[in-house]
């Protein structure tokens, strides 16, 4: 015979599962004895709300479901964050926590939250187990959900008697799941109806969205781009999907887009969308984007398509699927007037700073991307550094880019490293942060520390909360309110108390020296880097105005 506790631990094991992120409590304590039996390797983060984003950040990395874990009550709702962040960006996570006893729920007990309920608007599917039988069943069909289709988050509450109830064990070999049939293939008259379109298009621009990162369609979306010399713009979750030094890569659209990505988008008269949802950040006024498009969206989830913006060929189906045979159809193509003309604004409108004798994030973000050539995954937090790294940082390959784009959770970037370094131990992983963003998940020194994570955390340093002061800047005529920090701590001390080391920069000619040195360091190191203050990000499309209309850079 078999107890719930070890059910759960034991079918973790039969879907492959070999690490898990959380915190324990007194609803999960059958859960955490029975890890003690098993060869899962449980990395103990100091905040439930980092063991969901170090999931994340290893399911993002890794291409497996990451796997959360967190007693009832306050612990649930701590990981809330997380698996709305990874909802939004369709990342696949299974997330277990603690109930309370069957009979007591309901009755307000200590540490009781309906935890079903709270989370059935951003989970693709939640479970309340009754009956420790049905736990096999339920942990296959969670990773089933979980892993197919448009990826996502599933809940599993397992209250205390159901993880002490014993069972004959019996894991299910398959799923059956009556009213779940994700569609795979797109429709053929869909698929000519878009060769149709690319035929006779002119101006075609190629939108990849986080979709192609997850379907790993990155070689096929490079494929068709050059056959029919169609150029690309991404959306922030599709950084990656094409070289950033690739001759047909535009970089990212939208409110931070680059001038040539817009200009290319509002000019087209095809729009080629793939695995993107069109969010308001990527397409401004909905009504001025891309007003001269015919839209063919192509994605996983038909929820998606015709939501935000009118698709004219609609394709639901896996991105990678329908592009091997969008190739197949598509003819070889020159298209030197439409690449010349934005070759004209590549010039034109390059990025560009004001450069001074203060150390500029742009340029710390440009010295990064030369000494590490992309040869690493890069994590951010939420904010200006975000959109720095997003414009100034050369990524060359998928998955190297790991950042919170739906929810924009501050908070997100240092534990999503940690989870990325867990799964990728071989690989240089690097967080960047901002000041404000990084101390809200600081304690999680503690966890790179104790696993002995050679992490490198570049902080972004101007003593304020950087986009809500630009934001203010342009939205509240410059009238700033809490957003400067009136103390700002000596993150290289707090470092040193959790056994990291650190180094201040606060001069543009130690810029590169620190940064060689934090790459090269064999643990965790913080790098406190002082930037200007007052910089902004630009371009910026403000709000109500289309991505064509752009201010600064």
């Amino acid at each position: 015979m078999t107890i719930g506790a070890e059910a759960v631990i034991k079918s973790l094991e039969k879907e492959g599962v070999d690490l898990i992120f959380g915190y324990p409590g007194g609803a999960v304590l059958g859960l955490y004895d029975a890890l003690n039996r098993y060869k899962i390797r449980h990395i103990l983060t100091r905040n439930e709300q980092a063991a969901a984003h170090a999931a994340s950040g290893y399911a993002r990395t890794t291409g497996k479901v990451g796997v959360c874990m967190a007693t009832s009550g306050p612990g649930a709702t701590n990981l809330v964050t997380g698996i709305a962040t990874a909802y939004m960006d369709s990342i696949p996570l299974v997330a277990i926590t603690g109930q309370v006893p069957t009979h007591l729920i309901g009755r307000d007990v200590f540490q009781e939250v309906d935890i079903t309920g709270a989370t059935a608007p951003f989970t693709k599917h939640n479970y309340l187990v009754k009956d420790a039988r049905e736990l096999p069943r339920i942990i296959k069909e969670a990773f089933h959900i979980a892993s197919t289709g448009r990826p996502g988050p599933v809940l599993i509450d397992v209250p205390k008697d159901v993880a002490s109830q014993e069972i004959d064990f019996h894991y299910p070999e398959s799923v059956e799941l009556r009213g779940y049939k994700p569609n795979y293939d797109g429709h053929p008259l869909q698929i000519s109806r878009a060769l149709e379109a690319i035929k006779h298009a002119e101006r075609p621009v190629i939108c990849a969205g986080g979709g192609v990162v997850s379907a790993k369609a990155h070689m096929e979306l490079l494929e068709l781009a050059e056959k029919n010399d169609i150029p690309v713009v991404t959306t922030l979750m599709g950084i990656g999907s094409i070289p950033g030094d690739h001759p047909l890569a535009l970089g990212m659209l939208g409110m931070h887009g680059t001038y040539y990505a817009n200009k290319a988008v509002s000019e087209s008269d095809l729009l080629i969308s793939m695995g993107a949802r069109f969010g308001d950040r990527a397409i401004g006024k909905p009504a001025g984007f891309a007003p001269k498009a015919k839209v063919i969206h192509i994605d996983i989830d038909p929820a998606e398509i015709g939501k935000n913006i009118q698709a004219h060929v609609p394709i639901v189906g896996d991105v990678r699927r329908i592009v091997k045979e969008l190739i197949k159809g598509v003819e070889e193509r020159k298209r030197c007037e439409w690449l010349d003309l934005i070759k004209k604004w590549k010039e034109e409108h390059p990025l560009v700073y004001d450069d001074s004798d203060k150390i500029k994030p742009q340029y710390v973000i440009q010295e990064l991307s030369r000494i590490t050539r992309g040869n690493c995954i890069i994590t951010t937090e939420v904010g200006q550094h975000q959109m720095w790294t997003a414009l100034y940082y050369c990524f060359n390959k998928p998955g190297s880019f790991i950042t919170s784009g739906g929810l924009g959770t501050m908070g997100y970037g240092f534990p999503a490293a940690i989870g990325a370094q867990m799964g990728n131990p071989k690989e240089l992983v690097i967080t960047i942060s901002g000041d404000g963003s990084f101390q809200m998940n600081l304690p999680e020194l503690a966890t790179a520390a104790e696993n002995k994570l050679p992490i490198k955390i570049i902080i972004l340093n101007n003593q304020s909360l950087g986009l809500v002061r630009q934001l203010q800047e342009f939205y509240c005529g410059k009238r700033y309110s809490q957003v400067n920090f009136q103390i700002s701590p000596d993150f290289v001390k707090i470092a040193e108390g959790y056994g990291v080391k650190g180094l201040r920069v606060e001069k543009k000619c130690d810029v590169t020296k620190a940064l060689e040195q934090a790459v090269a360091a064999e643990r965790a190191f913080v790098l406190d880097i002082i930037i200007d203050c007052e910089e902004n990000v630009y371009p910026m499309v403000l709000n109500g105005s289309p991505i064509s209309e752009m201010i600064g850079g």
